[in-house]
């Protein structure tokens, strides 16, 4: 009798699931199921703020004269996320948030800054 205790409170023992890794699944199951629900949303908010912080930032610094940074200043609130970066050889202003979606606006001599076409 003694002995079939032992091995059953070992056996339990064995079974159990370190609690880190129950977290870890539960933090993996809420997160794909928040991407699965708002994803498509937030990657269209995503590809609407890179387009506007690409345009806006383009028009303010060369258009504008100001400079890049000056310009972030412009930017509406819940764009933080929104990073811009500038190519003064092409005269084009980059927007992006990272690993979501991207927008190029280039400044053209009598259109003002134009946003590159998506996909080339």
């Amino acid at each position: 009798m003694a002995t079939a205790k032992r091995r059953s409170s070992a056996s339990r023992k064995q079974r159990r699931t370190p609690p880190f890794a129950t977290i870890a699944l539960v933090v993996l199951v809420a997160g794909a199921a928040a991407w699965w629900s708002w994803g498509e949303e937030a990657a269209g908010y995503a590809a609407v703020g890179t387009a506007y912080g690409a345009k806006g930032a383009c028009s303010c610094r060369y258009i504008g004269g100001r400079d890049l940074k000056s310009c972030e200043q412009d930017f509406v609130p819940g764009m933080d996320l929104v990073m811009v970066s500038e190519d003064e050889a092409t005269r084009s202003v980059s927007a992006s948030v990272p690993l979501i979606a991207s927008h190029t606006a280039q400044y053209r001599e009598g259109f003002g800054c134009v946003l590159e076409r998506v996909g080339g």
